[in-house]
């Protein structure tokens, strides 16, 4: 018989207080999960999906776009708190924010995650069913190595999008538009 304490799951106040090791970390249900970087590809199309919604949304004043430095709470007790690749949350969300240095509560109002190679689909899966259930209107899923994306209102039936498809999302980000090609070109 052992007396090891069980394993207890780790609050976000804990997560705060880790040193900083340059890893990303995510809680998921309470669990510590750390990323690799990803890589190069991973980046670029993150950053071009960045800077395009957000010269949209300074454009028109009407949300916030953040990094994956950003961590959202989207689960309390456990918590979870994830922070997608790129976020975009409304000014009115946004502006309501109690301490902008702390993650932010609930889900972004779009999340997006750009799958990297060690990426699973359960994985993938879990991810957008937690944004999706913790309030993010929509969640797309950029897949590099078949140049699409996978947008989902709803965790079954994802769109996807391929091309010269363009990708919107008129109820949320009003006249924006883009060539799914051009989020893959250099």
């Amino acid at each position: 018989m052992s007396n090891a304490a069980a394993p207890q799951a780790m609050t976000l106040d804990e997560l705060y207080r880790l040193p900083d090791d340059e890893q990303r970390y995510e809680l998921v249900n309470g669990w510590l999960v750390s990323e690799p970087p990803p890589g190069a590809r991973h980046g670029r199309i993150a950053t071009r999906i960045a800077t395009l919604l957000d010269t949209w949304a300074r454009r028109h004043r009407t949300g916030v776009v953040l990094s994956c430095d950003t961590g959202f709470v989207l689960h309390e007790t456990p918590d979870t708190v994830r922070a997608p690749d790129v976020a975009f949350v409304t000014l009115e969300r946004y502006q309501a924010l109690a301490d902008e240095r702390r993650a932010i509560p609930g889900a972004p109002d779009l999340a997006v995650e750009v799958l990297s190679p060690g990426n699973t689909r359960a994985e993938i899966h879990a991810r957008v069913a937690d944004y999706l259930a913790a309030g993010s209107t929509l969640v797309w899923v950029i897949d590099a190595d078949l140049e699409s994306v996978f947008s989902y209102c709803s965790l079954f039936q994802p769109q996807p999008h391929s091309g010269s498809d363009e990708l919107a999302a008129a109820d949320l980000l009003p006249g924006f538009s883009i060539a799914v090609s051009d989020i893959f070109s250099i």
